[in-house]
């Protein structure tokens, strides 16, 4: 006989984006209304789980919070319970402390569990779950590199950033006649550079889906002069490379869940550009500003479908799963399906024809 599901948690992990409470109050509102369960939220995502830090939601505390950036529940891109970082004799050793989250979980009351993240926090929802505790996930990431779903909420948010700031910076780089690169986030994925280069009018993208050429990008941006378009915009992905070149990097962390921090790409462009052109070339790094500010009312649906599906799933019983988007629809699939992978652009993809065939260069 199935357990009905009276009690369930609810968490953000991973880095922060738009959209994230009004997944919260999807989850929150389908569970109270329409199976009458209670509600918790776990403070800080499973740093919150680990430490047992967690508040009751009641209906007026995800009232109001639909168009609002960030998340209320607060998160965490480092705490793994498997690999989770505790004082020993002085010094930070890395200890599995799964068993607190089981104790926690239980002394909670809690039925199920909604992990709403990336990558990471899709991982380690993965792990909980084949200890045994009922897990359903929601995906998040402004890169929209998740596998098992056509999009992630969150990206479209920050597509929208990139897209505005690209639109800012055309009349400056048009009455100055310069060159201006705008660096974006994305990690090893070129989703958002596509997409809000395509959006944008970017002259040249450059993705890590497809090593440059300085030499090309060069002669681009001199053809583009030869014939009167005295600026270009040139939109670089963080994860970018030149070919036979290796990744730039600003830091490198050890005994970082996230080691390698990608940034400079933009800036060894710009320089390069200035030096073998002449051309006065500016680099804008959007950096956060993709991450804030509040959701487009794209994401804003994305996420309440996400969130009320999960909210369904659970309600059902099937754990082990995480919601996606696939052909417009929301559909389910196993958690391990969406992790490990990264879902990357392919060369051939429709963004890639279409930006071609309208004159964007792509190193």
């Amino acid at each position: 006989m199935k357990k009905t599901i009276k009690r369930i948690g609810v968490l953000t992990g991973g880095g922060d984006c738009p959209g994230l409470n009004a997944v919260i109050r999807a989850v929150a509102k389908k569970a109270m209304n329409d199976h009458r369960m209670t509600v918790l939220g776990i403070e800080d995502g499973y740093e919150g789980l680990i430490e047992g830090r967690a508040k009751d939601l009641i209906y007026s505390s995800v009232s109001n919070i639909l168009a609002v950036g960030g998340t209320i529940l607060g998160t965490s891109n480092t705490a793994n319970p498997f690999e989770y970082a505790v004082i020993e004799g002085g010094k930070a050793v890395k200890k599995d402390v799964s068993k607190k989250v089981a104790e926690n979980f239980e002394k909670w009351g809690l039925d199920a569990l909604v992990a709403i993240g990336d990558d990471g926090t899709l991982t380690v929802a993965h792990k909980l779950e084949k200890m045994g505790l009922p897990v359903v996930g929601v995906p998040k990431t402004i890169d929209n590199d998740l596998n098992a779903t056509d999009l992630t909420f969150g990206h479209d948010s920050a597509v929208q950033v990139i897209s505005n700031a690209i639109d800012n910076l055309h009349a400056t780089a048009q009455s100055h006649h310069r060159v201006m690169v705008v660096e974006v986030m994305g990690r090893y994925a070129g989703w958002l550079a596509l997409r809000g280069g395509l959006a944008g009018g970017g002259d040249v993208v450059l993705i890590p889906e497809m090593p440059f050429s300085m030499d090309a990008v060069i002669e681009t941006i001199n053809d583009r002069r030869g014939s009167g378009r005295r600026f270009s915009i040139v939109v670089v992905a963080e994860g970018a490379h030149e070919k036979g070149r290796d990744l730039v990097v600003r830091q490198r962390i050890e005994d970082s869940p996230d080691p390698i921090r990608l940034g400079g790409i933009g800036k060894y462009v710009a320089d390069i550009i200035e030096q073998r052109t002449g051309v006065s070339s500016r680099i804008v790094v959007l950096g956060h500003l993709q991450r804030g500010g509040t959701p487009t009312a794209f994401d804003r649906l994305l996420a309440t479908r996400f969130g009320a599906a999960a909210a369904a799933l659970v309600a059902e019983g099937k754990f082990g799963r995480m919601v996606g988007l696939k052909g417009g629809e929301i559909k389910d699939s196993s958690l391990l399906d969406a992790i490990g992978k990264l879902k990357t652009v392919p060369p051939d993809h429709e963004l890639i024809r279409t930006a071609k065939s309208l004159g964007t260069f792509f190193g």
